[in-house]
């Protein structure tokens, strides 16, 4: 029992510098040996648990987005829920603002980013499109507005994206989300 604990503790440890890392450094940057030195274990040990360098980032992004059941809401206030509640995890959680960083910059980041808007945003989108079978086009245009934001929001650091108060950017980008996910097509 003692050994499942110890390697427990240590998968934690190394899951929690390899988030710090990738958010710090990027996943280019990132080595395996600094993300061992800065969970106080030997770079082997890494390894041993996930592999390589892509399998660490896989379980370190390992993230549900958590978003909200909006088959009870009204249509017209899902845009802005959704737009609220992407800013509100994108304010608490460096975890996102990491994988935003590195899916713009590596290809394995990338499909782990399309890959958690797929699980997780296509089957909110299927539940509130007018035709199910155009969700993943709706998904992927309510996921620029979204990714565009907290890309100039939490990395490029434009200011004015910046500045801007959260009750501002539901405002600016709720609606256009709204639209993307329950008007009917052009």
């Amino acid at each position: 029992m003692t050994t499942v604990r110890r390697s427990d503790a240590t998968r934690a440890a190394i899951l929690e510098a390899a988030r710090e890392r990738f958010a710090s450094d990027g996943y280019e940057r990132a080595t395996i040996r600094a993300i061992a030195r800065d969970a106080g274990i030997d770079p082997s040990m890494v390894m041993r648990y996930y592999g390589n360098k892509e399998g660490l980032f896989a379980a370190a992004s390992e993230v549900d987005i958590d978003i909200p059941e909006l088959g009870a809401l009204p249509a017209r206030h899902v845009g802005a829920v959704l737009v609220t509640h992407f800013l509100e995890r994108w304010e608490s959680d460096e975890v996102l603002t990491a994988m935003l960083r590195v899916g713009v910059t590596n290809e394995a980041g990338a499909a782990r980013m399309q890959a958690i808007f797929a699980q997780q945003l296509g089957p909110v989108t299927r539940g509130v499109c007018p035709d199910p079978a155009d969700a993943p086009r709706r998904a992927a245009l309510a996921a620029s507005q979204i990714l565009g934001m907290a890309l100039t929001r939490y990395v490029l650091r434009l200011p004015p994206a910046v500045e801007m108060s959260a009750e501002e950017v539901v405002a600016w980008l709720g609606p256009t989300v709204q639209r993307y996910l329950t008007a009917e097509a052009p």
